[in-house]
């Protein structure tokens, strides 16, 4: 079951979508598998703090894009392919790779300053990774 303890509101970002990417971020890191169940609406809810009809709204997009599935009567559950991670994992990291961009950019970094950047921080992570 995907228990939400680990999860921690942001401000600034409407709590369904916190819901959405907290679901997704453990796809995309294979800590939330095929087939776990989620809490209910009514229990994410209380546990969240937050409005029945916030869980729903996430539960129902997380449905239309395919990571999950509800059934009249019983939890939802994650509903996962080979595809759907992938396309998960895609999703993700171009949307933080382009919330980089704008910082980047919004700190006055040119291109080639960014790249030179990164690739140092790339650098630096595999020394200590030892890679």
């Amino acid at each position: 079951m995907v228990t939400f303890e680990n999860f921690t509101a942001e401000d600034g970002l409407p709590i369904y979508l916190q819901i959405i990417r907290y679901v997704k971020r453990g796809v995309a890191a294979g800590s939330i598998a095929d087939g776990e169940e989620l809490p209910s609406r009514r229990v994410l809810s209380a546990r969240l703090g937050v409005n029945p009809n916030t869980v729903q709204k996430a539960y129902r997009t997380l449905e239309e894009e395919g990571v999950i599935a509800s059934r009249s009567g019983a939890k939802s559950e994650v509903t996962l392919t080979p595809e759907t991670v992938e396309a998960v994992r895609r999703q993700l990291l171009e949307q933080e790779a382009g919330s980089l961009v704008r910082a980047l950019r919004q700190a006055g970094l040119d291109k080639a300053a960014a790249l030179a950047l990164l690739e140092r921080l790339w650098d630096e992570t595999e020394k200590e990774e030892g890679t």
